[in-house]
């Protein structure tokens, strides 16, 4: 199957359900309250998609693989996030395992999508 538009992406899809997951969190009204923190793990899961769908249409494999690079360093700020939301009481050990293993799945899509362009 030839991918035509990002949405297609795995990638992109499994980043799209941890930004739904995140946001979900930061609705809680203890994260609410904790403007820094909500702002910045929302804005790294949103991070993760937007440099994919960019790099999707850089127009060439390795560009789109750089912006890969990016999105896969924004996981690794979602889970640092994860661990000061565990640390301040705003999520539970559950939501934190769940939602660190669901970072690490996004991002060895991430890699595999990377060395899939760098194969071409």
């Amino acid at each position: 199957m030839k991918i035509k538009r990002f949405e297609d992406l795995k990638c992109w899809q499994k980043a799209r359900e941890l930004t739904r997951t995140i946001y979900a969190y930061v609705r809680r009204e203890e994260f609410a309250k904790d403007f820094r923190l909500s702002g910045q793990i929302t804005g790294a899961s949103i991070s993760i998609m937007n440099n994919i769908s960019e790099g999707f249409d850089s127009g060439s494999n390795k560009e789109f693989a750089r912006f890969l690079s990016y999105s896969r360093r924004s996981c690794s700020e979602v889970q640092n996030c994860l661990y000061i939301a565990l640390d301040q009481g705003y999520i539970s050990e559950d939501d934190f395992q769940k939602t660190y293993s669901d970072c690490e799945e996004t991002r060895k899509t991430i890699y595999g999508m990377i060395r899939y362009l760098r194969s071409k």
